[in-house]
């Protein structure tokens, strides 16, 4: 029995549609609550049949995946947004089983835009590189809080609020009460975010530096440990882009061009990528645009050309594109675990 299957998923139930490719049989089928346990009960009917089924690379996929591999089928990630484009223009109804029959329709005809699953441990990284960079931004958003307050009440801006004298002198500031009780709460919360993103940090950089693929990325000038352990775990199997430019689009670091006969509108990032990997490139350009590294010369003139900020950016995208071909090179074992 071939059953080929699109499944949409939402958090309180998930829409099947299947066929049978031997009968031409068509079902549906409705799982809720969308947990783990009715999800496998659903599953188990198609255990030993020769499966296919296609979900949405949205919240809540991969407990699905594992699940579907439990029973012996293949799963089939689909890029959301590629997905919704191949749906035709023309306006018709949508609902849950028109979704699950786009996505199984697609997935048979062999236009299904899949999205890499990456395995288990990969995942797990991801999620904890993911976690710290939640952190940091939240840390910068707090310390964005102290400065807006100082500026509000006309004091002088400081770079390094918190090292040593600085959060000293930020102590002893005559404040308003309600100024000082927002500067209070700040620090506090930027405390607590430090607290908690500091084992994480550590976890990140011993893995890197017991990582093969890890390893292999920070012999490039720039990159250290939690920049490395970031480009792997997001960027993931470089097997899977067929060119260096692919990379670079993933990440977001792509110019975006709208162009209409003598109508050119300027380009920007289009940033649709993940925003950690963006993140990890532009802290490896801060080291590798330095005296001493071996792309100043580059950095320098295309600064004087396009000015530093997109140079920083061209020196990212030249990073990627170095980080792509190492773990192209090193195949599966740059995937291994630590």
């Amino acid at each position: 029995m071939t059953i080929v299957m699109g499944l949409d998923q939402h958090r309180g139930q998930i829409t099947a549609d299947w066929i049978d490719t031997a009968t031409g049989e068509v079902s549906r089928a409705r799982v809720a609550p969308a947990h783990r346990e009715p999800v496998r009960r659903f599953l188990h009917r198609f255990r030993g049949a020769d499966l296919d089924v296609a979900l949405e690379a949205t919240t809540g996929w991969r407990f699905v995946v594992e699940e579907i591999r439990a029973v012996g089928g293949r799963a089939h990630l689909a890029e959301p947004a590629e997905t919704a484009a191949r749906r035709a223009n023309k306006k018709r109804a949508k609902s849950d089983r028109a979704d699950a029959r786009h996505l199984r329709e697609l997935l048979m005809l062999e236009r299904l835009p899949e999205s890499w699953i990456p395995p288990g441990h990969l995942l797990d990284v991801r999620a904890r590189v993911r976690l710290r960079h939640t952190l940091v931004d939240q840390r910068g958003e707090w310390q964005q809080r102290v400065q807006a307050v100082l500026y509000h009440h006309g004091l002088p801006q400081r770079r390094e609020l918190l090292i040593g004298a600085n959060r000293a002198w930020l102590a002893e500031l005559q404040l308003p009460d309600s100024a000082r009780e927002q500067i209070t709460v700040a620090l506090q919360m930027i405390d607590a975010l430090d607290a908690q993103a500091a084992p994480i940090t550590a976890a990140l950089r011993a893995y890197a530096k017991r990582q093969n693929g890890c390893r292999a990325l920070m012999k490039h000038y720039g990159v250290g440990p939690l920049t490395a352990v970031t480009i792997l775990a997001e960027l993931g199997d470089a097997r899977r882009f067929s060119s260096s430019r692919h990379a670079v689009r993933y990440a977001g670091l792509d110019i975006t061009v709208y162009q209409s006969d003598q109508h050119r509108a300027p380009g920007h990032l289009s940033r649709q990528g993940p925003p950690a990997l963006r993140w990890a490139l532009y802290e490896a350009v801060q080291t590798a645009r330095r005296s001493g590294s071996p792309d100043h010369a580059y950095y320098q003139q295309t600064c004087e050309r396009i000015g530093g900020n997109r140079a920083c950016l061209a020196l990212a995208r030249k990073l990627l594109k170095r980080s792509y071909h190492t773990l192209r090179e090193l195949g599966e074992e740059a995937l291994q675990p630590a």
